[in-house]
């Protein structure tokens, strides 16, 4: 696909909001695009297809995650080739960066990064340990991991009216573990690629923090812990219309409830006697 071609496929997929459409896109994207460090500059397809990374459609996250790391790689390959060729005129302060997409793990000392920043060893130790958890399962250049994780310490250093104290500690503390979930490499990849900025993150709730996965768990049991609510609540009744779509029995209880405004129909939520299954329907 030319440049041109992408933009316009890019510009269709920003307007699209059913998943069928967004899945069509990717792959034409995913089919066609070839990619090298200039076209991916030059048509921004990188960011617009990482925005579906977090998607609620697994298909449409699964397919953008292996789009994303395929065409690092790619490009990342083409840079380690062009380096090789290329004559040395001096040692490099940075290590080669096909050494950072290895499997193990990354740290400042790994990756040749100074997290010398201030005289107080309290605050470059910080640094180090939000740079070794950003850097887990990412290839995203030192220099940018060490910018970020300066900038989430300054933050919370601030916070904290410019002091090392305890309440400085247990924040960074707690910072850092969220970051080192592996089960949460959306955090990471939000952070590292400025989707949240370092002030809003040190003001995020654990919650707020947590794994997509862990989020809709958490959701889905507040949903089940309102319809145990409202049931309890209600009178129910006994009826024969309804068949249960598990077991197609048809003794089911049901009540009725106004869940949305006034000019809406009443929401019927109902529970089969004999199975127990639960379902709503307006």
């Amino acid at each position: 696909m030319e440049a041109k071609e992408i933009k316009s496929t890019v510009s269709n997929l920003e307007k699209s909001s059913d998943d069928v459409t967004i899945l069509k896109l990717l792959n034409i994207l995913n089919d066609g695009v070839k990619p090298s460090e200039k076209l991916l500059r030059e048509t921004k397809v990188g960011v617009a297809v990482n925005k579906y990374r977090t998607s609620s459609n697994n298909e449409i996250s699964s397919l953008v995650k292996k789009m994303i790391r395929s065409w690092r790689d790619t490009v990342q390959a083409e840079k380690s080739k062009k380096k090789t060729v290329s004559p040395v005129n001096s040692p490099s302060k940075e290590p080669p960066k096909e050494n950072k997409f290895h499997s193990g793990p990354r740290n400042p000392k790994i990756d040749g990064v100074s997290t010398d920043v201030y005289d107080d060893s309290t605050r470059n130790a910080s640094i180090t340990a939000l740079y070794t958890a950003l850097a887990i399962e990412r290839g995203d250049e030192g220099k940018h991991i060490l910018k970020v994780a300066t900038e989430i310490e300054k933050e919370v250093f601030r916070d904290e009216y410019s002091k090392v104290n305890d309440s400085y500690r247990n924040k960074l503390r707690t910072f850092v573990m969220n970051l080192r979930n592996k089960k949460n490499p959306e955090l990471r990849d939000r952070l590292l690629t400025r989707q949240i900025a370092a002030e809003k993150f040190v003001k995020m709730s654990p919650n707020e923090m947590a794994p997509e996965a862990l989020k809709k768990e958490i959701e889905k049991l507040h949903k089940q812990n309102l319809f145990d609510a409202q049931g309890a609540t209600e009178k129910r009744a006994v009826t024969d219309r309804f068949t249960c779509g598990k077991c197609k029995h048809k003794k089911v209880s049901y009540y009725q409830m106004q869940t949305r405004s006034a000019d809406e129909p009443l929401t019927t939520f109902c529970t089969c006697e004999n199975c127990g299954n639960r379902w709503k329907f307006s």
